[in-house]
């Protein structure tokens, strides 16, 4: 078998890839629903498509599932408390991720399959054994998860843009607004 066609195989292979892997985003996007309320103590959030930008105010945090298919975005947890047997964020990434917002006072504890990863990048710090912790386990496919406590000043500035066409887009849902939507842009994640 020569290079050429070896090459050429590969390259058809990838792209076949990526086609199966739409389509199937494309059916998970039909089946995972709408963000759940940010007030529940159990949640969905996905971005499938588009953008992550989910706040989660829950009193007793239990459960957690993200989907990020061809997407990503900030999942913020800050203003969560959690379960006092602590809780689970199952996420699952196809080309996708993004940052996941925590109090640095919670310990997190990853266990992440697939061609990607999960990386806590706030300051070593010793938390102790009592610490509220998150458990975050799943599947990442060619995408990534950084576990934070801050978002860099751009970041920022692009996750109170999402909210705050979030909050317009509730608005004209209920008849509060007559302009018409806009869709969110895409920003790369820092």
């Amino acid at each position: 078998m020569s290079i050429r066609r070896l090459i050429r195989l590969v390259v058809i292979g990838w792209i076949a890839s990526m086609v199966v892997g739409a389509i199937a985003a494309m059916q998970a996007k039909r089946t995972i629903g709408p963000d759940t309320d940010e007030s529940a103590d159990e949640f969905t959030a996905s971005a499938i498509f588009g953008p992550l930008a989910y706040r989660s105010t829950a009193k007793h945090l239990r459960e957690g599932r993200l989907e990020c298919w061809y997407g990503g975005g900030v999942l913020d947890l800050r203003d969560a408390e959690l379960a006092p047997d602590g809780a689970t964020l199952r996420v699952r990434a196809v080309f996708g991720g993004g940052q996941i917002l925590v109090p640095a006072a919670w310990r997190v504890v990853t266990s992440i399959r697939g061609l990607g990863g999960i990386q806590d990048t706030r300051p070593a710090q010793g938390r102790p054994d009592d610490a509220p912790e998150l458990s975050i386990e799943g599947l990442v496919f060619a995408g990534g998860f950084a576990v934070m406590s801050e978002l860099d000043a751009s970041q920022a500035e692009w996750l109170a843009e999402m909210e705050a066409k979030s909050i317009v887009g509730e608005a004209e849902t209920n008849g509060s607004s007559s302009t018409a939507p806009t869709e969110p842009e895409m920003t790369p994640a820092s």
